[in-house]
C-alpha cells in the first residue's frame, strides 16, 4: 500500500472500531492528515472529553497520553508507540519534588503540564505554557516552586516579578539547545523576519525574540500578521505546517536542532498498526492517580479560564 492507501484504511479502521485520533502539532503531516484533532497537548486532552468516541489513539508522547486519561478516565485511551517519551516530562520524579517541597514548605508547587501523572499528584497547580503567567499571577501565595522548566519558569518570573519563584535545574532539552550564536545567525540570513520563539527557550532567546509564546499563540500569531517572513523558534515541523498554511508567506526554523525525536518516533505505520493489530500501549492509572493528579488539573481550569 501507499501513503494514501494507508490512511485511507486508518480512517476506515477508525470508524469500524470506534476510535478518535488525537495528533499533537510536531506530528509529521501525513499523521495530521488521518487525525480527528491536531493542537497542543492541553487542547487534545479537552477536545478527548467531548468526543464520542470511547477509544482514543494519542499520537505524541505519553505525559499527553497520561492527562488524556486523567479527563476521561471512563475511555479507553493508547499511545501509538510505546516509547515515545518526554526527556522533560521524566528527568523529575515524585520522590525527588517531594524532598524539594520539604525544604521550601510554605512555596505553591506549579508544574507545567509536561509532567508525569505520578508527579502531578503532589502538586497544587498545572500549568500550560500559554496559561503560566495567568494563573501564576492569580496565586494568593507569593513564594512559587516551578517545576520543570526553568526556562519556561524564568519568562513567568520576568512578567510577574513581584513573585518568588523558586527554579530547578530541568526543561526542554530541544528548546534549551538554541543558542544566541543561533539566534544571530537566523537573523543574519534573514534580516527582515520577526523571530517567534518559545518560552522553553533560554532567555537569551526569548529576549531577542518579537513575540514569546506557546506552540498555538505562535500558529496564530504568524498566520493573522501582516507580515511575511518569521523565523520559527521551536519544533521545526511548526514552521513547516505554517509553510502549508500560509504558502503566501516565508517561515524559517531558527535552528537545525529543534527537532524532537520522541515526537517523530511515531509513524502513520505505528497507527495502522495499533488499530488493525492491536498494537501500541493502553493507558491504565489507578484511582489514587487520577484523582490526585486531576486536583491540580481542575484548578488549572479553574483559573487559566
Amino acid at each position: 500500500m501507499n501513503i494514501r492507501e494507508i490512511q485511507e484504511e486508518i480512517c476506515r479502521l477508525k470508524k469500524e472500531r470506534d476510535f478518535c485520533i488525537l495528533a499533537h502539532s510536531y506530528q509529521a503531516r501525513d499523521i495530521a492528515e488521518i487525525a480527528d484533532f491536531t493542537g497542543d497537548s492541553y487542547a487534545l486532552s479537552v477536545k478527548a472529553k467531548s468526543t464520542p468516541q470511547q477509544n482514543i489513539l494519542m499520537c505524541g508522547v505519553r505525559f499527553m497520553a497520561e492527562t488524556v486519561k486523567i479527563l476521561s478516565p471512563e475511555k479507553n485511551v493508547y499511545l501509538s508507540n510505546p516509547v515515545a517519551g518526554c526527556p522533560m516530562a521524566e528527568q523529575m520524579d515524585k520522590e525527588l519534588i517531594r524532598q524539594v517541597k520539604l525544604a521550601y514548605p510554605d512555596h505553591t508547587v506549579v508544574a507545567y503540564i509536561n509532567t508525569t501523572a505520578e508527579l502531578k499528584t503532589i502538586c497544587d497547580v498545572c500549568v500550560t505554557s500559554s496559561s503560566a503567567v495567568k494563573i501564576v499571577s492569580q496565586l494568593s501565595n507569593d513564594q512559587i516552586l516551578f517545576i520543570p522548566d526553568c526556562n519556561l519558569g524564568a519568562y513567568v518570573q520576568k512578567q510577574l516579578p513581584e513573585k518568588k519563584i523558586k527554579l530547578l535545574q530541568g526543561g526542554c532539552p530541544i528548546h534549551a539547545s538554541v543558542t544566541q550564536k543561533d539566534v544571530l545567525t537566523a537573523k543574519k540570513a534573514h534580516p527582515h523576519a520577526l523571530m517567534l520563539v518559545h518560552p522553553e527557550c533560554k532567555p537569551v532567546v526569548c529576549d531577542a525574540a518579537d513575540y514569546i509564546g506557546s506552540t498555538s499563540g505562535i500558529v496564530q500569531y504568524a498566520m493573522e500578521s501582516p507580515e511575511k517572513e518569521f523565523i520559527i523558534g521551536t519544533e521545526i515541523s511548526i514552521a513547516e505546517t505554517l509553510q502549508n498554511a500560509c504558502p503566501e508567506k516565508r517561515f524559517y526554523p531558527l535552528s537545525k536542532k529543534l527537532i524532537c525525536e520522541n515526537m517523530k518516533s511515531t509513524t502513520l505505520m505505528d497507527v495502522y498498526h495499533c488499530l488493525k493489530d492491536g498494537e501500541g500501549a493502553e493507558i491504565n492509572l489507578d484511582n489514587r492517580t487520577i484523582s490526585k493528579a486531576r486536583m491540580c488539573i481542575d484548578r488549572m481550569i479553574a483559573l487559566g479560564g
